[in-house]
């Protein structure tokens, strides 16, 4: 257990240092309180998004249902293993312009979780980011010059603690409790010049800064029933209502001085009374959102699944993130994909043995975003890989994953995104509570 518990917390320090100052290279992170970050785990991912699939070894982020599960045959039919989940994601992104391109990368901690077993009963509680922000975008005059420039970094996090009960075998019912907070820091520079083309000495900036919070709730059933001796029926539906996040906004003014390099050196800075206008604290509605999906497969040997996903994203407003051309409009999602392995009970010592039990993951994506720029629908789509990787005794492992695919589009002056995707993560297993025999 000890050296299990070390593996988290290096893999946790390790994301951490790469990943708390920027989470996304997305340019479409300028828009709203960020570009929304997968909620799931690598499993999950590395089959196009899919989460309807639940067991008692592996953590499902997306359906608190999942915490309640059966037995283990392993175990005598007794108990359930306490399940750890830890992960992070490195991202490369090809950026398309109409006249121009260029490349980013990220790397991002993507969550942590713990799920615990209690009879009928599971809990799970983690943290995971819900948006990110990370840009550096830069308009170009008549003249090839520097117009403007816009940064931005931060986002939305989330603490959560879930619940669920199994109502009888292979259905279960759960709720999580999301705790939402972050900061989204943001500076926006119009660039003046004199009557020779020399950009002045001295520019303005203007500098924006907002902190979240605030609480919502995610509601899941899953179902799960043989159709024969091998086939085996996997059901899953999650409902989460709309709430809202308070906002509390400052705004500044500062004269800065800017380098050949582009190096910003602030010489005096003012605040703005954002009371006077109504928006030193705003209220942000975060839109209800529903998921349905269904599969089919053999138990611990392959499965095959569809879910669809829709979210009211026309509801989202915060007065102090409106930007002009940009409307929400309600988002939707489609994936498809499974996963297959070989020999589950192979337990030999030899290597084809072990090959024989990594669990090999693919999948597809399209999604909606609901975010429309210039009249144009910003969607996306990918296609994901993944292996999962036994490690140690009982039933944890290591999972990788790849995906690649697009988004956005060059339409209306506007930026097509071609990424590749990696994940990696540890999924651990342990029993803590174990019945004492006596002979």
């Amino acid at each position: 257990m000890i050296k299990k518990l070390v593996l988290v917390f290096i893999a946790v320090s390790t994301f951490q240092s790469y990943a708390q100052q920027r989470g996304t290279a997305s340019p479409y992170s300028f828009y709203g309180i960020g570009s929304l970050k997968f909620k799931g785990t690598v499993e999950n991912r590395s089959m196009g998004g899919l989460s309807i699939y639940t067991d008692s070894i592996h953590v499902n982020l997306r359906n608190p249902a999942s915490y309640a599960t059966d037995n283990l045959f392993y175990y005598n039919n007794e108990s359930r293993p306490v399940k750890f989940s830890v992960g992070g994601s490195h991202s490369s992104v090809g950026l398309k312009g109409s006249s121009s391109s260029d490349n980013s990368s990220s790397t991002s901690f993507d969550y942590i979780a713990i799920s615990l077993p209690m009879k009928k009963f599971g809990v799970g509680f983690g943290l995971l980011p819900y948006t990110s922000v990370g840009y550096r975008l830069e308009t170009l005059n008549n003249n090839g010059d520097i117009s403007n420039r816009f940064n931005g970094q931060g986002g939305l996090n989330k603490v959560f603690f879930g619940l669920g009960y199994q109502i009888k075998k292979g259905l279960s019912v759960g709720i999580d409790a999301h705790y939402n907070f972050g900061t989204i820091q943001n500076s926006a520079i119009e660039f003046l010049y004199d009557d020779d083309g020399v950009p002045v000495l001295i520019q303005s900036r203007e500098n924006n800064r907002s902190d979240l919070s605030g609480l919502n709730i995610n509601l899941g059933l899953s179902y799960k029933t043989m159709l024969n001796k091998k086939l085996e029926l996997v059901t899953g539906i999650t409902y989460t209502p709309e709430s809202n996040l308070t906002s509390n906004n400052d705004r500044s003014f500062s004269t800065i001085t800017v380098s050949s390099t582009g190096l910003e050196s602030v010489n005096n800075t003012i605040d703005f009374d954002l009371d006077a206008i109504g928006l030193k604290q705003t209220d942000l509605v975060l839109p209800s959102k529903f998921s349905l999906g269904f599969g089919i497969g053999e138990v611990r040997k392959w499965f095959v699944g569809a879910e669809f996903a829709s979210q009211n994203t026309s509801d989202f407003y915060n007065a102090l993130y409106s930007n002009s051309g940009t409307t929400y409009e309600d988002s939707f999602s489609y994936s498809l994909g499974g996963f297959y392995i070989p020999d589950y009970d192979s337990f030999e010592t030899s290597m084809s043995s072990y090959f024989k039990r990594l669990v090999y993951r693919g999948g597809l994506h399209y999604e909606k975003t609901g975010l429309n720029i210039n009249n144009e629908s910003i969607n996306e789509f990918g296609i994901s890989f993944g292996v999962g990787i036994p490690v140690g005794t009982m039933f944890s492992n290591a999972n990788l994953g790849f995906e690649i695919g697009k988004r956005g589009t060059t339409n209306s002056n506007l930026i097509q995104e071609n990424f590749i995707n990696f994940q990696i993560s540890l999924s651990l297993n342990d029993r803590w509570f174990e019945k004492s025999k006596y002979n």
